[in-house]
């Protein structure tokens, strides 16, 4: 099977069902595991580099306004590699090439590759797409296991967690302007022993006014805005840390561990316990306070 993956979630769970050599095409923010980094990039972004996080919000407002898709399918890379299967996302616009734009373009190729589309909202979203991802590559068991083995570590968490008090905790999104945060991670935040001020489990993440955010009273602040990594995040944390005066402030590797749907939400879970009940966990190296 010649496998093309859209997103870098997908990419992730391809290799950790064992599906990772029969991946031939990815996009350019594919990057982990290393490995598929030496995949043929068939997605790029149309967005400029170096972009404030406003300039940023900014652009994809304007894209979106104007109905212009954000990343760039390479036509003749696909054709090339003429692809069996092709994963692809249609839960957020920003986040990977639309499918409408994926279904035409391999419709004008003359490609027959089943488009297997991959939209979670929850946790548990999360891992039914494991289990739909190894259906559809013939790797059922290495599903099962990989799923059974982040039950077991989430069970872990929320016995390690139970009966203790539970902090209000304010997630970050998005930090110019500021975002309350949606789909799955409130849930995180729940499932490791908080109590989300802002954001609802399996909505949307929602622009918010710097006074909403101030005023819904959190004890922690958690900065993972979409895309960024622990160093990235650490710095818009610095940039946001005068707004909560008196509230500890973290920044986490948001890109990797909260906003990508794949095994490291589990990741995200234990970092999240690590922040708000350092007596019963380790702290996490991939957490940093600011």
């Amino acid at each position: 099977m010649r496998i093309v993956s859209l997103i870098p979630s997908a990419t992730e769970i391809l290799f950790a069902v064992g599906a990772g050599d029969d991946v031939v095409g990815v996009t350019f923010e594919c990057d982990h595991p290393p490995a598929a980094r030496e995949r043929r990039v068939v997605s790029t972004s149309a967005m400029p580099e170096g972009l404030t996080p406003k300039e940023i919000d900014d652009f994809v407002g304007a894209a979106t306004a104007a109905g212009e898709d954000l990343y760039r399918l390479d036509a003749g890379a696909l054709a090339e590699i003429d692809a069996d299967l092709v994963v692809t996302q249609d839960l957020c616009a920003v986040c990977a090439v639309d499918v409408s734009t994926v279904d035409d373009a391999l419709s004008h190729l003359g490609c027959r590759a089943e488009v297997a589309t991959i939209d979670p909202h929850v946790l548990d979203d999360v891992l039914a797409s494991i289990t739909e991802v190894g259906r559809l590559t013939g790797r059922e068991s290495g599903a099962a296991e990989l799923v059974r083995s982040l039950e077991q570590r989430l069970s872990a968490v929320a016995e390690r967690v139970a009966g203790r008090p539970r902090p209000r905790v304010l997630v970050l999104e998005w930090t110019d302007p500021p975002f309350a945060p949606g789909h799955w991670i409130p849930e995180m935040v729940e499932r490791a022993g908080g109590d989300p001020t802002l954001g609802t489990a399996g909505a949307r993440s929602t622009r918010i006014t710097w006074d909403e955010a101030t005023g819904s009273r959190p004890d922690v602040v958690v900065c993972a805005p979409c895309g960024f990594d622990l160093a990235g995040s650490a710095a818009l944390a610095q940039d946001v840390r005068h707004r909560f005066p008196g509230v500890p402030v973290w920044a986490v590797d948001a890109d990797g561990q909260f906003a990508r749907p794949g095994p490291r939400l589990v990741d995200g879970v234990e970092v999240l316990a690590s922040i708000l009940h350092p007596e019963v966990d380790e702290p996490s190296p991939h957490a940093r306070q600011v």
